[in-house]
């Protein structure tokens, strides 16, 4: 006889395993659930791409949870209005050009969306390098959040990918990865890593979508890891360039894997 513990183990192991198994490759694999990362997944999902989020968070959705100082509201602009109707999230008008949303919702909502467009999200996830292969990056390495974080050493696995998306905020780190392992030389005024500039709103806001775009073979990036790669400036609790780099982002990546 079958009892309910049984049964409810064996049905989130077989589950897990049979996303896991048919996310070992992908077309795109997109590092960092923020909203950047997360507008670009679920934009690729509607394309027909397989998409995978690795998150090295427990709960994906970035740095938008806590909006500023805590208070969960964050501000977009007019422009970005578009991609919040396509995720239902609600905005409500504060002076001319300007809206706030709940970060709850934000977050929430992001996440929602790229899941039910087709994009599989692993939280808990780390990536700790890059695979390169024929002069391009062609996956990540991967291993349990808390196995990295304790310092275990435990062997990874392998996600093989046709493009990687940073898209892990302030660090950038599959960039750093790439220029520091395989030395290689990214679309930067330096052809390294720049690093961000301090707050001015202003600037970062439109630098955050000039600077997404293909950095190396197999290799973009969005949000604020573009503007750390390519010297851009940050910009705080508002969100609009962050929502208009994903979308960017899964444009350029589209365009380049229908190529």
């Amino acid at each position: 006889m079958t009892t309910m513990e049984e049964t409810i183990t064996r049905a989130i192991v077989g589950r897990y395993f049979e996303k896991l198994k048919a996310h070992l490759s992908v077309d795109v694999a997109i590092v960092g659930a923020g909203p950047s990362g997360l507008v670009a997944a679920r934009d690729l999902a509607t394309m027909g791409k397989r998409v995978a989020v690795f998150e090295r968070a427990l709960a994906p959705g970035g740095g938008v949870w806590g909006g500023a100082m805590l208070m969960n509201e964050v501000v977009v602009q007019s422009d970005a209005l578009p991609i919040l109707e396509d995720f239902h999230v609600r905005t409500r008008p504060f002076e001319v050009g300007y809206f706030t949303v709940d970060s709850v919702e934000l977050a929430s909502g992001l996440v929602f969306g790229a899941s039910q467009a087709g994009a599989a999200v692993f939280n808990a996830v780390a990536v700790e390098d890059i695979v390169f292969r024929e002069d391009r990056v062609a996956g990540l390495v991967v291993n349990w959040a808390p196995v990295q974080k304790m310092g275990m050493h435990v062997d990874p696995l392998v996600i093989t990918a046709r493009a990687v998306l940073d898209a892990t905020g302030h660090p950038a780190e599959v960039v750093a990865m790439a220029c520091r392992k395989a030395g290689v030389r990214i679309d930067t005024e330096t052809g390294s890593i720049m690093g961000e500039r301090p707050m001015w709103m202003e600037k970062g806001e439109a630098s955050t979508v000039t600077n997404t775009k293909r950095l190396c073979a197999g290799l973009y990036a969005s949000g604020m890891a573009a503007n750390n790669a390519s010297g851009g400036a940050r910009m705080g609790p508002i969100f609009g360039g962050m929502l208009l780099s994903g979308r960017k982002a899964a444009s350029l990546i589209a365009r380049g894997l229908d190529a």
